[in-house]
């Protein structure tokens, strides 16, 4: 049954997200990991696909750059030069060895962030974008917070154990998603080699050379923390991000998840055709009708051989006003009958009142 939803004003509508299903796969039973925590998600659709203890707060250690490189790149340009300040040099841990003094891009900053994970490169990014590690933080949190992570707060850029400093397997795939739609970023991650003027790099991520279709990742340590690795591979079409914490077997325990995950599940894309209803009658407007869209073809991960059936969840009509992307409903996308997603519907076009309409309306009910 379909349950009918009233029309929705169009400032709410280009905020709205994909809402998860319960998850469809419960019944697909994946490989057991070392990890006191893991998730395996669609990097499309963001749906679960396999998950263990995934919303415990952890010890994240470096995988926290992954939410500094991409609150950088949404702050600066790569391009800018930085000079770095003494007080950003001979951080404690891994490092990229910058002396006060030296000029160096964002960009450049941020390939031995994620490559060489620079705890100093991390404080000088922090530095110059907010000023401080801690005001560079709150930057942070914010963004944690945009992106719906509910187990998430940041203390520092480097991840270096602190008190507060902790986040979720789940919110980290939230993160990574984010950050892998970031041509920027999605391009520095899968970098195997990187030469600077002074330097050359090697991506700490294994993956990259021992697994088929990695395309980037981050690795992490502290003796509190444990081992804990995120990563992305993609594989036909499909793209999967994986999030281990605490793992003293994470290479491995990536290798058997990603298996898992591209041998049991397939790309499916939902377009407009789909749609079980595609117009909506709109009352006291200047056109009778207005089309509702997806806006672009969705994908998303479902079991190989499944049936995926589209149900459009509608109201009987509409009022003018509407406006054009605005949120009109959602399509509700079912795998052999398990509701897997609700995707949101946009008007197609913009309606506006007819107010001869509106009177000759008002007339017949007098």
């Amino acid at each position: 049954m379909i349950r009918k939803i009233a029309a929705c004003a169009a400032a709410c509508a280009l905020t709205a997200a994909v809402i998860s299903a319960p998850n469809a796969s419960a019944t697909l039973v994946a490989p057991k990991t070392s990890a006191k925590s893991s998730i395996l998600i669609d990097a499309d659709s963001g749906a679960v696909l396999a998950e263990k203890n995934a919303d415990a707060q952890m010890k994240i250690a470096s995988v926290t750059k992954i939410m500094t490189a991409l609150v950088a790149l949404e702050s600066v340009k790569p391009g800018a030069t930085v000079t770095v300040k003494a007080a950003w040099t001979g951080v404690e841990g891994s490092s990229v060895y910058l002396k006060a003094g030296q000029k160096i891009s964002v960009r450049n900053l941020l390939y031995g962030l994620l490559m060489e994970s620079g705890n100093d490169a991390a404080t000088a990014i922090a530095g110059y974008v907010a000023g401080s590690n801690e005001a560079f933080a709150e930057l942070m949190n914010r963004k944690a917070d945009a992106l719906g992570c509910e187990n998430t707060h940041f203390m520092n850029p480097h991840g270096l154990d602190a008190d507060g400093h902790y986040s979720s397997a789940r919110d980290l795939a939230l993160i990574m998603r984010a950050a892998m739609a970031n041509d920027e970023f999605a391009v520095i991650t899968s970098t195997k080699y990187y030469n600077t003027d002074s330097q050359s790099w090697k991506n700490h991520n294994k993956l990259l050379w021992d697994y088929a279709g990695c395309i980037g990742g981050k690795t992490g340590y502290t003796q509190v923390s444990g081992r804990t690795l995120v990563s992305c591979a993609e594989r036909n079409g499909l793209r999967l991000i994986c999030v281990t914490l605490s793992d003293a077997n994470d290479w491995d325990d990536h290798a058997a998840l990603l298996d898992w995950g591209f041998d049991r599940f397939g790309v499916s894309v939902v377009s407009d055709g789909e749609l079980t209803k595609r117009t909506l009658p709109v009352i006291s407007g200047t056109a009778d009708f207005v089309s509702v869209t997806l806006g672009q073809p969705y994908s998303l991960a479902v079991p190989k051989n499944a049936v995926v059936e589209v149900k459009t969840e509608l109201p009987r009509f509409v009022y003018a006003d509407v406006v054009r992307g605005g949120l009109a409903g959602y399509a509700a996308i079912y795998a052999d009958g398990k509701l897997k997603v609700r995707v949101p519907l946009y008007y197609g076009e913009t309606v506006l009142r007819s107010w001869s309409a509106a009177r000759l309306r008002w007339t017949r009910l007098a």
